[in-house]
């Protein structure tokens, strides 16, 4: 690591230890803010988006719908930020446990990451009802993520015991772009990290989410999986502090798509304590995914009041308009999947796919007689499609 971009930052302290290395220490939160004009209407921006889906997600007659098709989305794309090629086709599929939907083994290794993700995702969204946002919280979370999958010889669920450093991959220690605490100073500030998560102060929820990412990233207490940890705090924080009524912002398609200034804005905030620049980037991701959130539930309702239309004079409708609030949680999916849901019968449920494949709603994707797998593929595209985002 080059220590002397690191020498004169406001936001931490170098600390050479006994190896010799240096290593970034970062200060306690909340650092001192420059409130200028660029940052403040990046705030009031994003504020008013949030405000919006806030708004529209207390409306919703069912949100729990729409949860899961956003988390699923949200373990793709962030998972993607870390190398793997997973779709979200491709989770939808590995959850039907059709494994021979996929060409090799890479293919199941990646998209069990992702699964992993939504795994931890959602473990992580019921437990804050139980406990508070802590460090035992995120260890549980880690273990799910990492569990047999890439990483999974990193200590899954148990904060490193050794230095780790973040550079190309292969590089060496004294090759690295930054090198966080080592260990007993990493425990020290993700001891101080806890409280802040805990303590109320004067800034803004949404500022103080863009802080705890970075701090979280900064100090990188675990061997393996912290970018996604890290992003995955980021939607804990925006319920356990009653941003957002339901699960529904998630800002990993924005990192994804820009994707070296999220990784060179969270180095400049340790090199030169570029707080300011880190958080507008922060601020904008918020805003632009928002308003996509908004987007897509407003498509998703859409689709949803459209298939009710196409059913409802079908014979057995009350089941059939079940059976469509059904593929919104679970897109991809085998006429067992479906019984079961619906607490029917197998005949039954073929009856309820054969009308919705009728009416172009679902389609049959593997070609066979038997194990067949069905997609709802205008949800899916609902979910998962690229949208052009613009700045304003």
């Amino acid at each position: 690591m080059n220590y002397q971009s690191f020498q004169n930052s406001p936001a931490g302290r170098l600390s050479k230890t006994i190896q010799g290395y240096y290593a970034f220490i970062p200060n306690p939160l909340p650092p001192v803010l420059n409130w200028n004009e660029s940052l403040v209407n990046s705030l009031s921006e994003a504020d008013r988006a949030v405000g919006k889906l806030a708004g529209l997600s207390r409306a919703l007659p069912n949100p729990h719908l729409l949860i899961r098709p956003f988390m699923h989305s949200e373990a793709v794309l962030s998972s993607r930020i870390e190398g793997t090629q997973a779709t979200i086709s491709d989770v939808y599929k590995y959850e039907t446990g059709q494994l021979s939907l996929f060409k090799d083994d890479k293919d199941i290794s990646d998209v069990k990451e992702v699964h992993n993700y939504v795994l931890a995702l959602d473990c992580g969204l019921k437990r804050l009802k139980e406990i508070p946002l802590s460090l035992r919280l995120l260890r549980e979370l880690h273990k799910i993520l990492l569990e047999g999958v890439r990483g999974g010889e990193s200590r899954p669920g148990e904060f490193r015991q050794a230095q780790n450093w973040i550079g190309p991959e292969g590089c060496s220690l004294e090759e690295a772009l930054y090198v966080p605490p080592s260990v007993d100073e990493m425990n020290e500030a993700l001891a101080s990290l806890e409280k802040y998560l805990n303590r109320k102060d004067n800034l803004p929820p949404l500022i103080r989410v863009g802080l705890v990412h970075y701090q979280f990233e900064a100090i990188h207490p675990f061997i393996d999986g912290n970018g996604r940890i890290g992003r995955l705090l980021i939607i804990l924080l925006l319920c356990a502090w009653d941003i957002l009524p339901q699960p529904l912002l998630y800002l990993s398609p924005y990192f994804e798509s820009n994707r070296q200034a999220y990784y060179d804005l969270l180095l400049e905030v340790s090199e030169r304590g570029a707080w300011e620049e880190w958080l507008n980037f922060f601020l904008t991701a918020v805003k632009i995914q928002a308003d996509d959130a908004i987007l897509r539930i407003n498509k998703m309702m859409e689709l949803k009041e459209d298939y009710r239309a196409k059913m409802q004079s079908k014979r057995g409708s009350p089941g059939l308009f079940k059976a469509i609030d059904f593929l919104f949680e679970k897109p991809v999916f085998s006429a067992n999947q479906l019984a079961k849901e619906l607490g029917t019968n197998f005949a039954r449920a073929q009856r309820y796919i054969s009308s919705l494949k009728q009416a172009g709603i679902i389609r049959e994707i593997t070609g066979m007689s038997r194990n067949r797998i069905y997609a709802a593929e205008e949800i899916i595209w609902a979910i998962g499609s690229p949208l052009k985002l613009k700045e304003n």
